[in-house]
């Protein structure tokens, strides 16, 4: 005789739990990770790109050199405006943003620079000339806001005999 076994049927429950838990923890790590892959641009403007008008004589073309030794600032036209020599083995920005703001006190109108760079200068040090070329922190109804200096940034190459010239310690 044979007996005839009944299979028990029964429905399983899924378990989700472990499915949650693995989105509680991957959820805020994805958000947080976003905000790191932001994309920033620069816009550079290169001489001689752009087709317009001659510049006037008497107009000031100013010129900001980025070497190993330090920076200088420079009219084109004129010569040498102010030689920042590297402070205690750094690039004087500090420096450069002050003789910068006077240039702009005298020509308040003018927003174009040259910045001229040594092929042994880092990437980091030209970000942050660029930087202190085009603004400084300045507090406006105690507030810190970024005043304009020069936010049309041309980059050319520094010629290859560039060093610090003794004369034009001030503006």
């Amino acid at each position: 005789m044979r007996r005839k076994h009944r299979r028990l049927v029964s429905n399983p429950e899924l378990d989700i739990t472990p499915f949650l838990n693995l989105m509680i923890v991957l959820v805020p790590v994805l958000l947080l990770g976003m905000v790191f892959s932001q994309i920033r641009m620069i816009e550079l403007n290169f001489p001689g790109m752009e087709a317009g008008e001659a510049p006037e004589a008497d107009e000031l073309r100013l010129v900001v050199a980025l070497i190993p030794e330090g920076l200088e600032v420079l009219d084109s036209e004129r010569g040498v405006i102010r030689t920042l020599p590297l402070v205690e083995g750094e690039q004087d920005f500090n420096g450069l943003r002050e003789a910068l703001k006077q240039v702009k006190k005298r020509v308040p109108e003018k927003t174009d620079i040259v910045l001229e760079v040594s092929p042994d200068i880092d990437y980091q040090t030209l970000v942050t000339a660029m930087d202190t070329l085009r603004s400084y922190p300045a507090v406006v109804a105690a507030s810190v806001v970024e005043g304009e200096l020069f936010p049309d940034v041309a980059l050319a190459d520094a010629p290859e005999n560039r060093t610090l010239s003794a004369a034009g310690e001030g503006v």
